[in-house]
């Protein structure tokens, strides 16, 4: 493994928990009955253990939004065509995705990268060009992309989110856009949870019944063929994962070292996630999950992984959409912590 990324892999460290008796004497001191505001006060707690302070701060957000095709595209299993990575890309660029909207709903900025979009390699205005090649190859027949490639990928991540930290951010989001991602989506989670195929497999974009199961084969294939090369989490991703998904797992890394909290997206955004987990496991103590999409699989991940999404808003685009509107929840838990009167300060009868 490369020298940089093995590093700041190994400096990740989990979050200090021995400040939770303090929040939570706070938050237990707020004038409600303890615990009634639910999610709010586990997210309060959270995010205060990933920033290492009792008394957080919320400042900038942004969003990154990673693009990238995919070889395994070859294979039909998605029902849209390839092209249609470069089209979604180039939508954002002018403001016109659903991303778009929900981010200046949520007051975040939102950054496009290309990771790997399948087009002649030009400067496009507003895009950040991180691109390791023009697409992964077919999975299906060989592996997806070489190890150092992978690495490229995740060191391009890492220093977005470096970058993100130094910038004053305070709170990130994950993203994707790319046809045919949740095939290689799929994989990882059967690789690395383990579970079988069929259990996080779904439709996509939304092929049919005989497309589903042309899907789930072409996965177990590219399993199959691929099985001597995946020994290790980074390995797997090399083999079985995408150049978009390389970038999610690299932010997410990124930001777990420098305890930046992560907002990550849905079903593609989680398996980024589980490979960064994998390679260690205190990053997950920097991740909020922002929603259960409803491509099927992403609750068996939640099932196994152990964790719970923010939202059920019945989601299944991708894009950050499901992090954009997790922002103004997390928003509030810190809102609900710093600003509402607490008994004592109120002089109201505690219980």
């Amino acid at each position: 493994m490369n020298t940089k990324l093995q590093d700041l892999i190994s400096s990740i460290c989990p979050v200090d928990n021995s400040l939770e008796p303090i929040i939570m004497h706070h938050l237990d001191d707020l004038t409600k009955p303890p615990g009634s505001l639910g999610k709010l006060e586990q997210i309060a707690l959270k995010y205060c253990l990933m920033t290492g302070s009792d008394k957080p701060q919320l400042g900038a957000k942004k969003i990154f939004t990673f693009g990238a095709d995919h070889g395994v595209a070859d294979e039909g299993v998605s029902a849209f065509p390839k092209v249609v990575t470069q089209q979604m890309v180039m939508n954002m660029l002018s403001g016109g995705a659903a991303i778009n909207v929900l981010a200046r709903h949520a007051g975040a900025e939102l950054a496009v990268v290309d990771m790997g979009v399948d087009w002649p390699q030009a400067e496009r205005s507003g895009l950040l060009n991180r691109s390791v090649r023009a697409g992964t190859a077919n999975m299906a027949v060989g592996p997806a992309m070489s190890v150092e490639e992978a690495e490229q990928a995740l060191l391009a991540g890492i220093e977005l989110a470096e970058g993100a930290a130094s910038d004053g951010f305070t709170l990130l989001g994950t993203g994707e856009m790319g046809i045919a991602n949740t095939t290689p989506s799929a994989a990882l989670f059967a690789a690395l949870l383990p579970c079988p195929v069929e259990e996080v497999t779904g439709r996509g974009t939304g092929v049919d019944d005989q497309g589903l199961q042309h899907k789930i084969s072409i996965i177990k294939q590219s399993l199959t063929v691929n099985k001597e090369r995946m020994n290790s989490p980074l390995e797997t991703l090399a083999a079985v994962g995408g150049l978009e998904i390389a970038g999610i797992c690299g932010l997410i890394l990124g930001a777990a070292a420098r305890r930046l909290p992560v907002i990550v997206d849905g079903f593609i955004s989680s398996a980024g996630a589980l490979v960064a987990c994998r390679m260690n496991p205190a990053v997950r103590d920097y991740l909020f999950f922002s929603h259960l999409s409803q491509e099927a699989g992403h609750q068996t991940f939640f099932n196994l992984f152990e964790v719970q999404p923010i939202l059920d808003l019945g989601f299944r685009l991708g894009e950050g959409t499901g992090a954009a509107m997790a922002m103004p929840v997390i928003e509030a838990a810190i809102k609900i912590y710093n600003e509402m009167a607490t008994f004592s300060s109120a002089g109201i009868s505690a219980k």
